[in-house]
């Protein structure tokens, strides 16, 4: 069983990608690799902090077989804004309240509402490299709604839902979200080797 280093340490992401793989690989986080240090992230889109950051773990810990990933949320009428800047939208002392503020302030006089979540993985196999994105569109709304999820997902409604993202249950935006439909094409590129 090869081992695949996951470059988070939330248990929850790894038990649900691990009953994704199956036993043809062991999956094992970050903290696992001896890695405590913050992972590098200073990329100008999502492809390259997800490369950056399996870089980093490749390079400095003997070459582990390991992956990535990195989401934004693009908003049409903001040419694709905040994107790879989602998490620190507001700045450098941010809170999802303040991301939130900014990113509808930022359209209040704008017509479209279109936006997309985007997540980008990359995966280091044996010294190669392989990237897979996962794409969910909707809509931002004026209100927040919902306590669940976290971000932006009170303020977006994924197309054909009535409901944002808070207002899902973990299992129902697990379905058929960003994340998800990334994570599916990476563990069928794994299951194909």
């Amino acid at each position: 069983m090869k081992k695949l280093c996951f470059a988070t340490n939330n248990a929850h992401k790894l038990q649900e990608i691990q009953a994704m793989l199956g036993e043809q690989f062991e999956l094992i986080s970050l903290e696992a690799t001896g890695c405590k240090e913050e992972l590098p992230e200073t990329g100008n889109t999502l492809e390259a902090n997800s490369l950056q950051k399996a870089q980093y773990l490749f390079d400095n810990y003997n070459n582990i077989n390991c992956f990535a990933d990195d989401t934004g949320l693009e908003v049409e009428a903001l040419n694709g804004e905040p994107g790879v800047y989602s998490a620190r939208y507001a700045g450098a002392h941010r809170s999802n309240a303040d991301n939130i503020a900014l990113l509808l302030t930022n359209l209040k006089d704008k017509a479209s509402r279109k936006a997309r979540f985007r997540t980008v993985i990359t995966l280091i196999l044996d010294g190669v490299i392989h990237q897979f994105d996962g794409i969910v569109e909707g809509q931002i709304i004026d209100e927040l709604r919902g306590e669940g999820g976290f971000g932006y997902d009170p303020i977006f409604v994924p197309d054909g839902y009535e409901q944002t993202f808070a207002e899902m249950t973990m299992e129902q935006k697990a379905s058929m979200s960003h994340r998800g439909r990334a994570f599916q094409k990476l563990v069928q590129f794994l299951k194909e080797i």
